[in-house]
């Protein structure tokens, strides 16, 4: 298996949205738990990263474990052992970039 980094790329706020929907309005703002630039390292397993969105985690854990295990998103994108994706949050959606970097000696049951 192969460590992960997955890094903020963006976070995005729809307040038209949050007005017609969120208890606060747009007064809730962007997503408040992570900030552009965090990154956050999988070293297997099922284990969220510490200090990682739990309800973000639940979007993403499929493509990181992909990525982590060797699978491809070509020829979508342009380079092997990565993909972007972003939590489902339609109203303060955070766009993500998921990463390879190496081997990992723990093995993912």
């Amino acid at each position: 298996m192969k460590r992960v980094k997955i890094t903020v790329l963006r976070k995005e706020f729809y307040p038209d949205f949050a007005d017609a929907y969120l208890t606060e309005g747009r007064e809730a703002g962007p997503c408040a738990l992570l900030n552009v630039g965090d990154s956050f390292v999988f070293e297997g397993g099922a284990q969220m990263p510490e200090g990682f969105c739990p309800w973000a985690w639940i979007d993403i854990y499929h493509s990181v474990t992909s990525v982590a295990a060797g699978g491809t998103y070509k020829p979508w994108n342009r380079k092997d052992g990565q993909t972007i994706v972003c939590c489902t949050d339609g109203i303060r959606p955070v766009v993500f970039r998921v990463e390879t970097f190496g081997e990992n000696d723990e093995t993912i049951e």
